[in-house]
C-alpha cells in the first residue's frame, strides 16, 4: 500500500464537498433571485414608490412643466431635454416619441403617462426590462422630481420645472 494513497482519497473527497457547497449556493442563489431577493429590506427614503397623500409634493402639471433630461444615451447629446406633455412613448422604433438608437431597447419599450395629477411611467413588455432609480419596473410607478429613469444603456433624469 502507497502511502500517499489516504491524501488522494481524503483529497477527493474533500474537492467533492467543495464543489457540492458551491453547487448549493450557486442553486440557492439562483432561487432567491427568481423569487425577487430579499423583500423584508425597507427602500430607501428618497426611493420612488406609492409614499402616503401628505408626503407626495403637489404639483399641478399643468402650472409646472416636466421633462427627461438625457444624463446617457447612444445618439443623444448629455443634457438633452424631452418636455412631457401627454402621453410620451420611448423606444426603438419609428412610432415612439423619444427615439433611443440604443441596442437594448425594444420598439416600444415604455410610456409616461399623467394619472390623477402626476406622472407614472410603466414598461411596455420590454425584453431587457425599464429600470426607475435601479429598480426594475413591475407595473405603473409614479415619477418624483430626481427620479432615474434607465432603458438599456440610456438614462434619464425626470425634472419638474
Amino acid at each position: 500500500m502507497n502511502s500517499l494513497e489516504p491524501i488522494a482519497v481524503l483529497l477527493k473527497y474533500g474537492f467533492l464537498a467543495i464543489l457540492y457547497l458551491f453547487l448549493f449556493w450557486v442553486v440557492r442563489s439562483a432561487l432567491r433571485e427568481l423569487s425577487g431577493g430579499r423583500r423584508n429590506l425597507a427602500p430607501a427614503p428618497e426611493a420612488t414608490g406609492f409614499y402616503p397623500a401628505q408626503s407626495l409634493p403637489a404639483y399641478n402639471l399643468a402650472n409646472h412643466p416636466t421633462r427627461l433630461v438625457v444624463n446617457r444615451a447612444p445618439g443623444h447629446s448629455p443634457g438633452m431635454i424631452y418636455d412631457l406633455d401627454g402621453d410620451v412613448t420611448l423606444g426603438r422604433g419609428p412610432q415612439a416619441r423619444i427615439r433611443l438608437d440604443d441596442p437594448y431597447a425594444s420598439s416600444l419599450h415604455a410610456r409616461i403617462f399623467a394619472e390623477g395629477g402626476i406622472l407614472a411611467v410603466e414598461d411596455l413588455g420590454s425584453t431587457n426590462g425599464t429600470y426607475l432609480n435601479e429598480e426594475l419596473l413591475e407595473g405603473p410607478r409614479p415619477l418624483h422630481p430626481g427620479d432615474r429613469l434607465r432603458i438599456g444603456e440610456s438614462e434619464f433624469t425626470f425634472e419638474v420645472g
